[in-house]
């Protein structure tokens, strides 16, 4: 009988960054749509090419698990550093995001002017940047050794941030910006909603600054399409793609992976799947009781997709904050994703736009047919009105394509319907699944382990489940 070594189910940031780190062993990924990378995946439409995420492409720089990644992999990919990171519109009011400290603090000054604007972004500045120096980030509970590992880490949170690390955002926000003015709330928040899936109410003065420093990092534009990351990276790994797995048997000593086309056995899984998703995968009880314990997070996104025929100058970014909730939706802005007019394949005949908002990724698919199809187009209309008043140099008719996509889009392309896992306090983590289980050889990966979304959160998960399974 032949045991192979790793199953990789699911072609996301964890997935794939995962497989490159182990192509010299027996390993297979699996992917059940036709395009890889998931939820940042790129994907062709009637001829047009679009991100399927409004997504930036950070943690490129010295001192990041992405880097350290794609340096380990030999792997350098076609990349343009944006200037500005995001410009976000608020009514008449405009910040750019900036890496330049001093060009931000100056442009957030002039649109929220504050006497504590200095200490809020420098204290959040600093937070930031002395996590990604940390050397010990680990976190694994289901072996001694891991939770030895994973207690040096709070040692050393401890040691670095004192007391801060117990401070929560909204006292942070309180004592630092007193009579903090609601626009400006609604700035931090809008932004807190992209990264973090949640607002200040609700996380760490820790997390607080993880989620809004991000573009003091270098952001890139990846040419091409976001799609091409996964498609290089994949390129001496096996990949069964289009192949979705149905059932994991649990036997002696191995797994038996039963998917729409085959079976095979391997010794390790690594799902790639949400933690919430994982459960149906299973018939062993314990397992699936495990996969149970998890409380699911019920948020995902809406998606517009655009081509837009115009000859515009335009940043790659931009976030717009509106008075009034979305229709059918969680939030009050939306983040824009244009292609540069460069890019030979997403920009060809015309600017490929993704726009995206938050929703609940469960009230999608509780509507019946005609339900979901009218309120679709009922927010897919305000999201194109809506963009079509900020960016007024933008004809109705120069749109020459459109669609949108919800939970159960993503659900039939993917395999998943949320976004994001919760986001890390002092409170929980001890409570946060890690990419261990407590199941010999059967492992986690992605934005709904620790340490959390998007590119830097994801490849951290990734460098600790590489040393768990290379290093024991």
């Amino acid at each position: 009988m032949l045991v192979h070594d790793i199953a990789v189910i699911g072609s996301g940031i964890g997935g794939t960054l995962f497989s490159s780190l182990n192509k010299d062993k027996e390993l297979i990924l699996f992917e059940k749509d036709s395009n890889l990378g998931g939820c940042a995946s790129s994907f062709k439409r009637e001829g047009y090419f679009f991100n399927t995420g409004a997504t930036t492409f950070v943690g490129y720089e010295d001192n990041h698990p992405v880097k350290r990644i794609f340096d380990k992999v030999g792997y350098k990919p076609d990349i343009v550093k944006n200037e500005v990171a995001i410009r976000v519109i608020q009514k008449e009011k405009i910040v750019d995001r900036t890496k330049d400290f001093d060009m931000f603090l100056e442009n957030i000054n002039r649109v929220y002017p504050h006497k504590n604007n200095y200490i809020f972004w420098k204290t959040l500045k600093e937070i930031d940047e002395k996590f990604w120096l940390l050397k010990n980030i680990y976190y694994s509970k289901h072996s001694i050794p891991g939770k030895l590992k994973t207690l040096s880490f709070v040692f050393e949170l401890l040691k670095v941030y004192k007391l801060n690390l117990f401070k929560s955002a909204k006292n942070f926000i309180d004592t630092t910006l007193p009579n903090i003015p609601s626009q400006y709330k609604k700035f931090i928040d809008a932004q807190l909603l992209i990264t973090l899936q949640t607002n200040s109410e609700n996380i760490s003065l820790l997390s607080l600054a993880l989620g809004l420093c991000y573009p003091f990092h270098d952001v890139y534009y990846v040419n091409n399409g976001m799609g091409t990351i996964f498609d290089e990276l994949l390129e001496d790994i096996e990949v069964h793609k289009k192949e979705k797995l149905k059932k994991i048997i649990k036997e002696k000593g191995f797994y038996k992976l039963i998917t729409n086309k085959d079976e095979y056995n391997f010794k390790n899984i690594v799902l790639n799947s949400t933690i919430y998703d994982s459960k149906e995968f299973f018939e062993d009880s314990l397992i699936k009781e495990y996969y149970s314990s998890f409380k699911f997070n019920d948020q995902s996104a809406f998606m517009v997709y655009l081509k837009v025929d115009t000859k515009e100058e335009l940043l790659e970014h931009y976030q717009v904050i509106l008075e009034k909730t979305i229709p059918n939706c969680i939030s009050d802005s939306f983040f824009i994703s244009f292609s540069r007019k460069d890019d030979k394949k997403l920009s060809k005949d015309g600017l490929s736009v993704t726009i995206s908002t938050h929703s609940k990724a469960l009230y999608w698919t509780k509507l019946s047919k005609d339900e979901y199809q009218s309120r679709k187009k009922e927010t897919e209309d305000f999201i194109i009105e809506e963009f079509l008043k900020y960016f007024d140099n933008i004809k109705p008719e120069e749109i020459v394509y459109k669609n949108s996509a919800t939970s159960k889009t993503f659900n039939r392309f993917i395999n998943r319907k949320n976004c994001g896992g919760d986001a890390l306090t002092i409170k929980n983590i001890l409570d946060i699944p890690g990419t261990t289980t407590p199941f010999k050889g059967l492992y986690n990966i992605g934005d709904t382990v620790f340490s959390a979304q998007g590119w830097p959160g994801v490849a951290t998960a990734v460098e600790i489940l590489n040393k768990e399974i290379n290093n024991g």
